[in-house]
């Protein structure tokens, strides 16, 4: 039990950093002639979500410079950018770019939990947790 004027020290909590990037991009899969087959672009809003205990010295999880450095790269790899070009990317569904954020970010995020990629104008997202247990177990 916290003691007056103490803060209470909690086991487990999640913060979050969004970033934006505009990106143009085509689908290979769609049928020839439809929109998601033809050259177009989306502004994007993506969210990574770290969970952490707060340290008991510093008071955060993850300090937010921190996280900020670490998206800054990946901000700049994908913003104005063609993403089909983009290595890991040839086929750029919301599902594979949150995956490829989440790729690029989980040795350098510790506690890193959820990647989301959003097309607000669509009212489209995408949430990503990480790979399955059983794709971890496959790849040991």
């Amino acid at each position: 039990m916290a003691r007056p004027g103490e803060i209470p020290y909690f086991s487990a909590m999640q913060i979050y950093k969004d970033f934006r990037f505009e990106a143009a991009h085509f689908l290979p899969s769609a049928a020839p002639g439809t929109p998601n087959a033809r050259v177009h672009g989306h502004s994007f809003r993506a969210r990574v979500v770290v969970e952490g205990e707060p340290g008991r010295d510093t008071g955060y999880i993850f300090h937010f410079d921190e996280l900020s450095s670490a998206l800054r790269e990946t901000e700049e790899d994908l913003d104005h950018r063609m993403l089909n070009d983009i290595e890991g990317l040839s086929a750029p569904t919301l599902e594979r770019i949150a995956m490829w954020i989440w790729n690029r970010l989980s040795n350098r995020v510790p506690g890193l939990v959820q990647v989301e990629v959003h097309r607000d104008s669509c009212n489209e997202g995408c949430v990503y947790r990480g790979p399955s247990r059983s794709t971890q177990l496959a790849a040991e």
